[in-house]
């Protein structure tokens, strides 16, 4: 019988010759999609792009998985017995900045592993084919929508033992923080008036807005430095001859903590509030008409291993201390149900900033590729290590069951509408 160690360093070498071979394909598909952006839930392109490669692999796919138009998954192995393994994909862009948070990079560095994996499912020089399976899940509107979220309330994260992906950024890590993050719509009512003739028989709504926005700009001296709150005028008014019977703001709110980030919320909401109060306006306070992002649980094991799997090919920091968490993803979700890892590559300038045109074009260098290259072997490599080291799972789920009990957003507030997902154009 081959112990799990040895398995798992015999079969590393093929993993990184079919993530070599593979190589150009992938960072032509990360560039096919960088050249073609989709906003959340629009990634019908996207899909179709993951489709041509899968199929041409030989490997079916799934679209519309849990009843989301933009969302697929692909199978290797079974699902009926043995270890799991999602390997999940990003895909959607940004406005107006394309690719600026790298998520073509995602994608091809996650097909890039999901077919690298392919080959050991089958019988080959007298080793046995991997047990268990692993699924290339396709999570659309990470920027906005919460499409794995949605994903956990339809079941499709149910039943894995682990789930990988990697994230471009400005410096190597492979377990970097990531905050809690809600939404709220604040929408304050007056009555229109004559702003010269009779301005007193209006109530300005934008005033109560105004004034909000104002007061959280004060409260920001108040809060822990490592908590977020910013926000937009959606509408302010129409004519400046019209006293304004309606404004609207826009926040998002970021903590480290799901229990700060709902006491931050109580802070905010009293702030709307008594703003109307002071402006002699009604408002209506309206919390995630998209899905709460939970902060990341990070796994130290499967962190570890990521970072051990990559040695030799680029020093990876298991943790970083001088890296706050201030970024949200819904992969946090992911991670709230079970062990869950998204290292983070490094590609480019540090300074580069994230969701920039910078950050997209930075995608298309040679760091970028070397970025492809490197997290494709990490998250194959890592999800081998998973089905077929029984140490490293059960250590991956003591980590989780260590840090308390799966969360999901449902027992922590009302849960966000499902969306009205766009029809495909043309």
């Amino acid at each position: 019988m081959t112990s799990p160690a040895a398995r798992s360093e015999r079969d590393h070498a093929p993993l990184r010759d079919a993530v070599a071979t593979l190589l150009p394909r992938l960072t032509a598909f990360s560039r096919d999609l960088y050249d073609h952006p989709e906003l959340g839930y629009r990634e019908f392109r996207s899909v179709e792009a993951f489709a041509a490669r899968l199929e041409a692999a030989g490997i079916a796919i799934e679209r519309g998985t849990g009843g989301i138009p933009t969302a697929f998954t692909a199978q290797l192995g079974t699902r009926a017995s043995g270890p799991q393994v999602a390997i999940t994909a990003e895909y959607d862009a940004l406005p107006g900045v394309g690719h600026g948070c790298g998520h073509n990079v995602i994608a091809a560095s996650s097909l890039g592993a999901f077919l690298a994996l392919a080959p050991l499912f089958e019988a080959r020089d007298g080793a046995d084919p991997l047990p268990g399976g692993v699924t290339l899940v396709g999570t659309p509107a990470e920027e906005g929508g919460g499409g794995k979220e949605l994903l956990i309330q339809a079941g499709a994260f149910d039943a894995y033992d682990a789930a990988v992906m990697v994230h471009p950024s400005g410096r190597d890590v492979a377990a970097g923080p990531l905050s809690a993050k809600r939404q709220v719509v604040a929408t304050f009512r007056g009555r229109t008036a004559h702003a010269a003739a009779n301005p007193h028989l209006g109530r300005n709504a934008l005033d109560g807005a105004v004034t909000a926005y104002q007061a959280i700009a004060q409260l920001r001296q108040h809060i822990p430095t490592t908590d977020r709150v910013h926000g937009v005028f959606l509408e302010a008014g129409t004519r400046p001859n019209i006293v304004p019977e309606r404004a609207v703001l826009e926040f998002f709110l970021r903590s480290p903590e799901i229990d700060s980030l709902l006491a931050l919320s109580e802070r905010v909401e009293a702030v709307f509030h008594g703003a109307a109060l002071t402006a002699g306006v009604g408002v209506d306070v309206v919390w995630d008409a998209e899905p709460i992002y939970l902060p990341h649980r990070l796994n130290a094991p499967l962190a570890e291993r990521y970072a051990a799997n990559l040695a030799g090919r680029r020093e990876v920091p298991t943790r970083r201390e001088d890296t706050a968490a201030v970024g949200s993803s819904d992969i946090g979700n992911v991670s709230h149900v079970l062990p869950t890892i998204q290292p983070f590559v490094a590609i480019g300038d540090p300074d580069i900033p994230g969701h920039s045109r910078e950050r997209a074009d930075s995608t298309l260098t040679p760091d970028g590729e070397r970025a492809i290259a490197d997290s494709a072997f990490g998250v194959a490599a890592t999800a081998l290590d998973v089905l077929t080291d029984d140490a490293l799972r059960e250590a991956a789920w003591a980590d989780f069951h260590a840090q308390g009990d799966p969360v999901r957003v449902g027992d922590l507030v009302p849960l966000a509408p499902w969306p009205t997902f766009p029809e495909p154009v043309g």
